[in-house]
């Protein structure tokens, strides 16, 4: 245990979080997610659902403010725009840390293979279908500087 550091971030969790660089993206899926085929580097978070993680994670990961898009999440099948009450809560959680930053819709296949570039993938045991978040790595400023 650490101080001020959310549980749900493992060891190996960390250290992914840590060695990510600028421009690095992570993959946080559901229980239904073929992950352990998708991923170059996978943490498994058997138990825990995506919403606390992308909390964990956002609570430490700056997003990427260099471009207009840095978090990406799953669509219901190919309908873009439809959002079911784990999406609305995983844009609520995106919100706290990224406001106003977009999070876009990837149908299908264009979300599959951009987890298969991600740095890692966190696989979780979250029940919901299409339950899936990108977070693209930005940077910690230094003092004074934004």
């Amino acid at each position: 245990m650490l101080k001020g550091i959310n549980p749900i971030l493992s060891p190996d969790l960390l250290a992914i979080l840590r060695a990510m660089g600028h421009g690095d993206e992570i993959a946080v899926v559901d229980g239904n997610y073929p992950a352990l085929e998708n991923a170059r580097r996978i943490i498994r978070l058997d138990g825990m659902t995506v919403v606390p993680v992308i909390d964990a994670i956002l609570s430490v990961l700056p997003v990427d403010d260099f471009i207009d898009q840095a978090l990406f999440r799953s669509t219901v099948g190919e309908k873009q725009d439809e959002l079911h009450n784990i999406h609305q809560e995983m844009l609520m959680t995106c919100n706290k840390y990224a406001p106003n930053r977009p999070v876009v819709a990837l149908v299908g296949n264009d979300f599959y293979d951009r987890v298969k570039k991600c740095h890692a993938v966190v696989s979780t045991s979250e029940p919901c279908l299409y339950a899936n978040l990108i977070i693209r790595k930005g940077v910690i400023y230094p003092s004074g500087i934004k």
